[in-house]
């Protein structure tokens, strides 16, 4: 398994923030946590900007994906409006969360609260070429649930 450094700044000097970190041994995602002065209530279909209170520097040739977390979607219908939402190598702001309550009741975002997952993930970057034809395939333009339920 590889490794490389991630490192992280906490936006505002002194505050009590949460570190992201990875919840199982097989984790793909580190959790990441709000960081709020005072709770945030989402009525059902309202959005909000949530801070985590960190910053990121990615080493150039990766990017960091940011994605719901399961548990909060199934269980209250919270999940991120983006999905996934990509933070790029040369991004040295905040870390925020574009929530939206799909539930039906209220939801209640409190400080240090685990409301998503980033996947750091290797970049390829392409040289966009403008062709007259592309290569034939069996699927060819079939798409939007052509093969079925």
């Amino acid at each position: 398994m590889n490794h490389i450094d991630l490192k992280i700044k906490k936006v505002k000097k002194g505050a009590a923030v949460e570190i992201p970190q990875y919840m199982s041994d097989g984790a793909s995602g580190l959790d990441l946590c709000v960081s709020l002065e005072n709770d945030i209530i989402l009525a059902p279909f309202e959005r909000a900007l949530i801070p985590t209170g960190l910053s990121v520097s990615i080493p150039r040739g990766f990017e960091a994906q940011i994605r719901p977390r399961s548990g909060l979607a199934i269980k209250y219908g919270i999940t991120l409006l983006n999905s996934p939402g990509t933070i790029d190598s040369d991004y040295r702001g905040e870390i925020n969360l574009v929530v939206i309550n799909l539930g039906s009741e209220p939801f209640v975002v409190k400080d240090k609260m685990r409301m998503a997952q980033m996947v750091i993930s290797q970049q390829v970057n392409v040289n966009p070429v403008i062709v007259d034809e592309l290569d034939e395939t069996v699927r060819g333009a079939g798409g939007f649930g052509h093969t079925g339920m």
